[in-house]
């Protein structure tokens, strides 16, 4: 429907309606890149490339068909997409960036005052000083900040000849022409550089913890069972494990150690399984004396939707039940865990056996363990969605088919959706914009992130609560990463309109108060550690650019 045609209420309805789709759009997208990562062969493809470039789709889009159709038209709405890169990046930079310190703080303490991730509790004084409480800036976060700022040289390529060419659209964008295509091409060179740092690191510390998540997530929701979330990782790990092991790159590694009994998995795997199963552990230990009874083992795999027939479970619980005690400790658990893990395969052709059927029957009378044993420490209040138990019926391997239907058929609805609306989201700004009297840039930079960023809002803010380093760096890396992707994917579609279309790059104001936050929050996370205090001051960053905005655009810069 055309915006212009409607009334005052008709065009509110319009925005709100083409806001949620493209929120729903880019949840969609957000939550089937989180389901590939469940599939242990495309991991370090997806975290390194798939997260971050479809991440980007929704901004792009709306960038893309801000600067199409009739010339003279597409050089006025496409203040929609500046708007849009504007507030992305800004916003991005600065209101969830402040809320995960906020949300990430803890006490500083010792003579150097660094952030103490070690005390109990980590934040004595939830109201105290905001000086004496903050987070730790790590090597990751200090990576991503160069890179942000490296990845902003394209707009330096476009904006300098901008300083010095006057007159109308088409004289403007044959002055810029060239400009425009040295800047494409860079902008195209830092992408595919930016997407092979990314893959390289994939087995880093930030992406391991971000894969270790959405497996926990995956496991409290019940949308898969053990087996069926870790057969795959773990598989996975031994195989790369055995290829180093034949290279002879590793034959002196301790973590590369294959029990072929499957008994004890090897450091990677331990490690693997106390990083997603520790908090379990706690969770079922129902009397806290740091072992579990067979009772609560039992419990344990009837939440977490495994088939173990009681004979089975006898066999197991006694074969690490080795002091006869009737007890497993912690480490003889994870031990447990990965004996089932790997002999699920090998049951699975049984998965049909009336026994085991009976047995996960009982899942629907599953204590609310599961539920709670994976929320951070502050607690939640969130209600848990029904998720169909149609996955955990299956061996592992149907579960990992599943998953990648599932997940590409996210990707595919949720691309869809944001191709399909974000051309009318770009003429509705444009009228609320015209309607009221402001510039589309305005109305662009506060509404346009709302509809495509908001899950990178919500996921960082879920990282941050969990108050450790590593998951500040989660946090933080991930904005940081958004940022590069518009300076390398985003921009490059504004250069190729200006070359391609004959468009004009009028926007020096808009260009350096995005150039001036990036280097601004640069700096910041380029230092140890951030106060409390420095985060509300990062907040007060969003409102302030959009006034320096207006400011040099009144002082007569375009």
């Amino acid at each position: 429907q055309d915006p212009s045609a409607v009334g005052s209420s008709g065009l509110a309805w319009l925005l709100i309606s083409y806001g949620y789709v493209l929120y729903y759009a880019s949840n969609l997208i957000s939550e089937g890149s989180d389901l590939l990562l469940l599939i242990p062969s495309l991991a370090g493809l997806v975290g390194g490339v798939v997260l971050p470039l479809l991440g980007a789709v929704p901004d792009g889009a709306i960038m893309l068909f801000s600067g199409l159709g009739d010339v003279e038209k597409a050089q006025e709405t496409l203040s929609v997409g500046v708007g849009a890169l504007a507030g992305s990046t800004i916003m991005l930079l600065t209101v969830p960036w402040a809320l995960c310190i906020y949300h990430g703080r803890v006490d500083f303490s010792g003579p150097d005052e660094t952030p103490n991730y070690k005390g109990t509790p980590k934040l004595k004084d939830s109201g105290g000083n905001w000086d004496s409480t903050g987070v730790a800036l790590t090597p990751e976060i200090h990576h991503g900040a160069k890179m942000m700022m490296i990845t902003t040289l394209p707009y330096f390529m476009i904006q300098i000849p901008a300083f010095f060419l006057t007159g109308d659209r088409e004289t403007v964008s044959a002055g810029e022409h060239y400009w425009a295509m040295g800047g494409f091409i860079v902008c195209m060179l830092f992408f595919v550089i930016y997407m092979a740092t990314q893959v390289k690191m994939s087995n880093d510390t930030a992406h391991k913890l971000r894969r270790m998540a959405v497996i926990k997530e995956s496991l409290k929701k019940g949308a898969c069972s053990l087996s069926g979330a870790l057969a795959g990782q773990v598989n996975h790990i031994e195989d790369e494990q055995i290829k180093r092991r034949n290279s002879g790159s590793a034959l002196n590694e301790s973590s590369s150690f294959i029990d072929e009994t499957h008994e004890t998995p090897s450091k990677e795997v331990t490690d693997l399984l106390k990083g997603i199963l520790g908090e379990a552990f706690r969770g079922y230990d129902q009397d806290g004396n740091g072992t579990l009874e067979k009772k609560e083992f039992s419990l344990f795999l009837t939440d977490f939707h495994e088939s173990v027939t009681p004979d089975q479970l006898d066999s197991v619980f006694a074969q690490f039940d080795r002091d006869g005690n009737n007890t497993i400790d912690y480490n003889e658990f994870i031990c447990a865990c990965y004996v089932i893990i790997k002999e699920a395969g090998h049951e699975s052709e049984h998965h049909d056996n009336p026994i085991e059927q009976s047995i996960r029957s009982i899942g629907d009378l599953a204590s609310p363990v599961a539920g709670n044993i994976f929320h951070n420490d502050e607690g939640s209040e969130e209600e848990e969605e029904e998720v169909p138990e149609d996955l955990t019926s299956l061996s592992p391997e149907e579960q990992q088919r599943a998953i990648k239907r599932r997940a590409f058929s996210m990707l595919f609805v949720g691309t869809a959706l944001v191709l399909l609306f974000s051309d009318p989201m770009v003429d509705v700004l444009s009228e609320v914009a015209e309607r009221i009297g402001v510039p589309a840039f305005y109305v662009s930079f506060i509404l346009a992130p709302l509809a495509s960023n908001a899950s990178e809002v919500i996921a960082s803010q879920y990282y941050a609560a969990k108050k450790t380093r590593k998951t500040i760096t989660v946090a933080l890396t991930a904005l940081e990463g958004a940022a590069s992707m518009n300076n390398t994917f985003c921009l490059s579609i504004f250069m190729a309109l200006i070359y391609f279309r004959g468009l004009a790059w009028q926007y020096s104001a808009e260009t350096i108060s995005i150039i001036l936050v990036q280097f601004g929050m640069g700096a910041w996370a380029l230092r140890g550690k951030m106060s409390t205090k420095t985060g509300f001051i990062v907040l007060s960053l969003f409102p302030l650019s959009v006034m320096f905005v207006a400011l040099l655009e009144y002082l007569g810069m375009d």
